[in-house]
């Protein structure tokens, strides 16, 4: 069906096709490390300056070294142009602006240190001096009005007799009990012996009060992540002695959190109950009572961060694909929307003196940073100005009706012109989570085909599919108990609507993503393979069973996904609602990759999908493992590595003159070649 609800879609994807130049180059994955990334944005007390970082990833290529990418900080001074203020290789964070806006402290970690420390630098110029470094890694930081008194998280530096040197590596899984407490230190003495504040239990972050009597910190029982997500409270202390005033009980997830400007409300973001699957409601506490209100519980979003704006919130708010900065007052009620460009989706945003300045990205450029002027939005960078030479393809939504009657969206990336005869073929990228969602903005990274994918004929979809994050409480619940039922089915019933469309070709169809969207990708090529011509797995699940032996996180995925120990007459749901279960069965070549360092979700669970594929069918399979890197690939040669293998296997299996009974591609990529700059002639 040529649904009703994506005809204004159609309009959209003509007017965008029309309008850019026919000579401009398209977007290569070779592109990529140019693509920089805002971030970390601040402004200072007197609303003169803003600090930001800004990402920029190694290129190869050019000649840099492997590693993540660097970060840089820039300022913009009142209306000037941004200025770079800290350069080189490394990675810069925790930017912070001096009670008098005349310093801005940082933290890095720089030739010499043994850990993350604490440097800042003049606004008036000069070199960043550091300012301290701790036993282990400084976390989260503040530093009192006066400048003298340093607050920071820090883990205790551990006294055993290191013997690793002799070969004694053995260590006790989820044994190392030492946690991050909240220290403080003097700044303006040298000498001076770090002490700790708070300890009870592990601390994560904090905010301090703006006439620095109170701290307000989150911490959970454990230094466990699954306590990170599911059981941290906020508690109320004493700079002076590190008492107690006050606990909030918080019933769910996390978020952010802040005083008000006169140390007396918490403003914080966190879940509806025990069951909700983010932090995505704006909640109020007085700083001396333990009781809160929840001010946008049935708010059909998510929203992604607050800061205060005078006596009320600035709340940066995500409603389905798109956003919106919202003020609300104390009582809930939404006072205004300031109004910014259409094409753009806010990020983050921070308030000094009344000046807004907020960072967003859209279809047609990365994170770049935004002030607010006369109620509008008004662009203050532009780190991606080469990509007025690219030939960016258009980027629209597209709703659908699930089989069920509900109306899901994702965003669609087509190629220029007209759909070939029988549609685009697909590739279907699912998110993680499945807490989370696809904003209409840039969406081009390694393992995000987007821009690269429809340069080289493909129609890339991202879908928000039920369990997403954006459009309420109630819809993120929708998977709940229900591991690949109606969230993938929607998964499904999206491509038809596609291919209903006339845009995509139904036989060609390939599915990819990471995480919970590798566990899709993988529930695609077993149980769904009929629908699926090819599929790429990342850091997917496989078994449901095992996943709960060998994750980090067994409470979150009890408490906000199955809703049930798998011993509580689930153990053979849990099987039937595996990837390996229906692996016999599965006719769709699949690519798997994963990270060798990953604890979210083991590398197990690719193996046993591999093996049970290789063993049960003459179905392609490959599996690909990444040295040193985790749940994601962070360093360039894995990211690079990865976009090449992803195309390959969509262009061997999905492209229009693909077959599903071709043998794998080579595993060799041509890498040195590709270095030098030259053309893999394999391709």
């Amino acid at each position: 069906m040529l649904n009703k609800l994506f005809k204004p879609c159609l309009l959209a994807l003509a007017i965008t096709a029309g309008s850019a130049s026919a000579n401009a180059a398209s977007f290569e994955i070779e592109h990529l490390p140019q693509v920089q990334h805002a971030g970390n944005i601040t402004v200072a007390p007197n609303g003169n300056v803003t600090a930001y970082t800004l990402s920029q990833p190694r290129d190869l290529i050019a000649g840099d070294e492997d590693g993540v990418a660097d970060t840089h900080i820039y300022i913009i001074r009142d209306d000037e142009s941004p200025s770079l203020f800290v350069g080189g290789q490394g990675s810069v964070s925790g930017l912070q602006f001096s009670a008098d806006s005349q310093t801005l402290f940082f933290k890095t970690q720089r030739d010499g240190d043994k850990n993350t420390a604490l440097y800042s630098i003049s606004l008036s110029g000069g070199e960043a001096q550091k300012r301290f470094e701790f036993d282990t890694g400084i976390g989260d930081y503040a530093v009192a009005a006066d400048g003298k008194t340093l607050y920071f998280v820090a883990r205790p530096k551990d006294d055993k007799e290191d013997l690793t040197g002799k070969g004694f590596k053995a260590y006790a899984f989820e044994e190392d009990h030492r946690l991050a407490a909240l220290w403080q230190v003097d700044l303006s003495d040298s000498d001076a012996k770090a002490e700790v504040l708070f300890n009870t239990g592990n601390i994560s972050n904090f905010d301090l009060s703006k006439d620095g009597k109170s701290i307000v910190v989150a911490a959970a029982p454990t230094n466990l992540i699954d306590d990170f997500y599911m059981k941290r409270d906020l508690h109320v202390i004493s700079t002076q002695t590190g008492a107690v005033s006050n606990t909030i009980d918080v019933p769910g997830k996390l978020g952010t959190f802040e005083f008000s400007d006169d140390g007396e409300q918490i403003a914080f973001l966190g879940g509806t109950d025990i069951h909700d699957t983010s932090a995505g409601v704006l909640m109020l506490a007085d700083a001396d009572n333990p009781e809160f209100v929840q001010l946008t519980k049935d708010a059909l979003q998510h929203i992604q961060d607050i800061d205060w704006l005078d006596d009320d919130i600035l709340a940066v708010a995500h409603r389905g694909v798109e956003s919106a900065l919202v003020v609300y007052a104390t009582d809930g009620d939404e006072k205004r929307t300031y109004r910014t460009s259409s094409d753009i989706v806010v990020r983050s945003a921070d308030v000094g003196d009344d000046e807004i300045r907020f960072t967003a990205d859209s279809p047609m450029h990365p994170r770049e940073v935004f002030k607010i002027r006369r109620g509008k939005s008004e662009k203050l960078t532009n780190h991606n100005a080469w990509l007025a030479d690219i030939d960016l393809a258009p980027q629209s939504t597209f709703s659908f009706e699930a089989r069920d009657g509900a109306v899901v969206e994702g965003l669609l990336i087509t190629p220029k012109g007209a759909a070939p005869e029988g549609g685009w073929p697909l590739i279907l990228t699912v998110h993680g989570g499945p807490e989370a969602h696809y904003s209409d903005g840039w969406l081009t990274a390694y393992s995000l085909a987007g821009q690269f994918g429809a340069a080289d004929g493909y129609a890339v979809f991202y879908p928000n599919y039920r369990g997403s994050t954006g459009r309420g409480v109630a819809f993120a619940k929708e998977h709940q108990d229900d591991y690949a039922g109606k969230e993938f089915n929607d998964l499904v019933d999206g491509v038809n609507a596609l291919a209903e469309a006339g845009l995509v070709n139904r036989d060609r169809v390939g599915i990819t993503g990471g995480s919970y969207g590798g566990y899709a990708s993988m529930w695609g090529a077993t149980a769904l393979t009929e629908h699926f011509a090819a599929s790429v797995a990342f850091v997917g699940i496989s078994n449901q069973v095992s996943k709960f032996g060998t994750s980090d996180i067994p409470n979150e995925m009890h408490l906000v996904h199955s809703l049930k120990w798998p011993w509580e007459d689930n153990w053979m749901n849990l099987i039937e609602r595996s990837p390996i279960f229906h692996a016999g069965k599965s006719t769709t070549p699949t690519l798997i990759l994963h990270g060798e360092e990953d604890t979210r979700v083991h590398p197990s669970q690719s193996m046993e999908l591999f093996r049970s594929m290789k063993v049960r069918t003459d179905t392609p399979v490959r599996l690909v493992f990444y040295p040193g890197e985790g749940h994601g690939n962070r360093k360039a040669a894995a990211q690079y590595d990865y976009a090449l293998r992803l195309m390959r296997w969509m262009d061997t299996y999905l492209a229009l003159d693909a077959t599903r009974d071709a043998p794998m591609p080579a595993f060799d990529l041509g890498m040195s070649e590709r270095l030098k700059g030259e053309e893999d002639a394999t391709e």
